[in-house]
Parts: structure tokens; C-alpha cells; sequence
């Protein structure tokens, strides 16, 4: 069972609950998918035992082969080779490749592009306790992180049968790569204006996938009206309300779980995903 902690904004509180659910769901694997800012590691203080690096193929041009026919570049939808027959120039911009091979499977010349393995990041993996951990850390002024998501997720669904991962925030590319092979999408949010335009996008993102969702109120007064009327609309269950604590917002700043700060949410939390798991 795969269950993805996603939010349409950043600062729903959903790491520090993404954390929590994992220590108090048992035999599980926590995954930050988050990894252009990984912090779930502040949290679990896991005992690492893989540090490596992870690289993705890049392709280079051999020019004495070439003809310059242009194919590769064409079928390149990244925008990411040029090619110019009149000075027979052909040119791979890094930056825009996203090491999908199809250059590489379209090039009638055999060997006219081979493919250079360029680090883009680091995959990190230990444990604390029963819970298992995996994070991405992509490298400074990487553009795409797609594969790295991709891969760590891989690397997750693998290593676990009940995994959680700690999507990036927002409703770009990074976090319809984070939940796409989850069975599960928790959305967290807050009962504000903002909080609520913001989850509409993210439960657009898991309705065209197709996957079903959840809804967690976090820094509720019971004021939320504003998320529940949307969610009886959408006839899109609510999960949980975890009231605004000033005891979480300290345990957030000293890098504490949740569920040591509060220990009464663990059996909850752990009786959400019970649930969760028993009706998918």
C-alpha cells in the first residue's frame, strides 16, 4: 500500500505529519519526495546506511558520425538538441534533457549518440526503529527533479509494503510525479481562503489521475467550514482535524515529531491508515 502526503501549498504542516504517520503506522517506510528541500530527516533522525550518488543518462553527439539530419532533435519535445546541417553544428543543452533515450532511438547512424551518465543528486536510506527512510537531495541548479522523484519512489515501493511519501508541495510536475504510483492521496490543508484555493488544484491533480483522496484539516479552531462545505461537495471524506498547538508549532521549530510532542495522536493516526488500507 502506497499512500502519498500531499498539500496544494507549502506550510500545511504536511512533513511534520507525513513523519508521524510513518512512526506510528508500524512496519513502514517513510519516503521526502520534497527533494529540493528534503527535511524529513530533521524529524525521524533515522540511522543513515546508503549515501550514493544518482546520475541520469545524458546524451553526446558524436559529429564525425552525424549527418545532421535533424531526427534526434525534432523528436526531442524537451527542446533539448540543435541542430544546424549548414555548419554541422549539433549542440545537447544539459539542462533541458530529461534522459529519456528517444534521441538515441530515433538516430538511423548506429553510435552517432551515445549516452554520459550526468549526476544530478543523491539518494540517501536508513532506518529508526521499524520505520524505514529514503530521501532524494537534488543537486543546486538542477531544473528537473522528475527523475529523482521517479526513481526514489521505485526504490520505496520496493523496499516496503506499506509505504508513505512526503510529496512536494504545490501541484507542478515534482507532485504529480510524487503521487502518481501512490493507491492513496492524503491532502493536507488549512481552513483559510488561501488554504482552500490551493486544495482545489491538488484535488484536481488526484481526480485526472484517478486516485482517490483524503482530506486532513491541520491548525484548525473549528472554524472550517470553508474546507468542509467544499469537501461534502466533492463528497471527498475528512480524515482528521488536528487542532492549531502551539505544543506542535515548538516540536515543528526543535525538529520534534508531532506524535512525541502529542502522544495521543499516534493510536489515531495509526487508525487512519488502518483504515485507509483496509478500504482500498
Amino acid at each position: 500500500m502506497v499512500i502519498a502526503i500531499a498539500s496544494g501549498k507549502g506550510g500545511t504542516g504536511k512533513t511534520i505529519l507525513s513523519t508521524s504517520l510513518a512512526l506510528s503506522a508500524g512496519d513502514c517506510l517513510y519516503a521526502d519526495l520534497d527533494v529540493e528541500e528534503p527535511n524529513g530527516v530533521i524529524f525521524l533522525s533515522p540511522n543513515i546506511t546508503e549515501d550514493r550518488a544518482f546520475a541520469v543518462p545524458v546524451p553526446h553527439i558524436d559529429t564525425p558520425f552525424c549527418t545532421f539530419c535533424g531526427k534526434c532533435a525534432d523528436a526531442c519535445v524537451f527542446n533539448a538538441i540543435a541542430i544546424i546541417p549548414a555548419v554541422r553544428s549539433a549542440k545537447v543543452f544539459d539542462d533541458l534533457c530529461h534522459g529519456c533515450g528517444v534521441c538515441a532511438y530515433v538516430c538511423p547512424i548506429k553510435d552517432a549518440i551515445q549516452e554520459n551518465r550526468r549526476e544530478i543528486g543523491r539518494v540517501r536510506a536508513g532506518i529508526r526503529g521499524t520505520t524505514g527512510f529514503i530521501e532524494g537531495r537534488l543537486r543546486i541548479g538542477i531544473p528537473s527533479a522528475v527523475p529523482l522523484i521517479s526513481h526514489v519512489t521505485d526504490r520505496a515501493i520496493q523496499m516496503s509494503n506499506l509505504v508513505i511519501l512526503d510529496s512536494s508541495p504545490g501541484t507542478s510536475c515534482n507532485m504529480v510525479e510524487s503521487v502518481r504510483k501512490s493507491d492513496y492521496i492524503i491532502l493536507v490543508t488549512e481552513p483559510t481562503p488561501f488554504g482552500l484555493h490551493d486544495l482545489k488544484l491538488a484535488v484536481q491533480v488526484a481526480q485526472e489521475l484517478g486516485k482517490p483522496c483524503g482530506i486532513i484539516i491541520n491548525k484548525s479552531l473549528n472554524q472550517d467550514r470553508i474546507i468542509e462545505d467544499f469537501c461534502a461537495e466533492q463528497t471527498i471524506e475528512v480524515l482528521l482535524k488536528i487542532p492549531y498547538s502551539l505544543d506542535i508549532q515548538r516540536a515543528y521549530a526543535d525538529g520534534i515529531p508531532m506524535v512525541e510532542a502529542l502522544p495521543e495522536m499516534k493510536s489515531i493516526l495509526r487508525n487512519m491508515v488502518g483504515k485507509i488500507v483496509e478500504n482500498q
